[in-house]
């Protein structure tokens, strides 16, 4: 039977490079000499650090203009997280990397597809979501309302099969 998986999986070689960029970019720019802004990725963590709540938020323009450049969509990024102060003036935020479906949008995926009638069927598989069906047409249409049914998070379509 043709299937299909429903994932949510950064490239992190492509993040580890615009975090290397922003890096380097921080280094050679003038507003940011003689502070301790940085930008350090560790393990699907991205540590912002800088003196001041200001300098926090161009550290992360910087990262978001360096994502989008390197083709890697930001809606991976979970910004969430407050900026915490860590001593003296400094400041720091961490922003985690989003990587597998969660459980929530999960069952959210799950549910739409049974309310949707169409002849295929989703079983969620650990961090995944795999749909099947008898027809591709219909895999292309549970595809379309997929990225209808979650459309805060960046899900593509790996393991295509016929």
């Amino acid at each position: 039977m043709p299937s299909f998986d429903t994932v949510i999986e950064p490239n992190l070689v492509e993040v580890r490079n615009a975090v290397d960029q922003t890096a380097k970019e921080i280094g050679t720019r003038f507003d940011f000499k003689g502070s301790s802004a940085a930008a350090e990725l560790a393990d699907k963590a991205i540590t912002l650090h800088a003196d001041s709540d200001f300098q926090i938020g161009q550290v992360t323009d910087i990262l978001l203009a360096k994502l989008s450049k390197r083709g890697v969509d930001i809606r991976f990024l979970d910004r969430s997280a407050k900026i915490e102060k860590i001593g003296g003036d400094k400041v720091k935020q961490v922003l985690t990397v989003k990587s597998g479906v969660d459980g929530d949008n999960a069952k959210k995926i799950q549910a739409a597809i049974k309310q949707s009638k169409m002849k295929v069927q989703a079983a969620i598989q650990g961090d995944t979501v795999r749909v099947t069906g008898a027809k591709r047409d219909d895999l292309q249409l549970a595809m379309q309302l997929i990225k209808k049914t979650v459309p805060d998070a960046p899900v593509s379509f790996t393991n295509l099969r016929d």
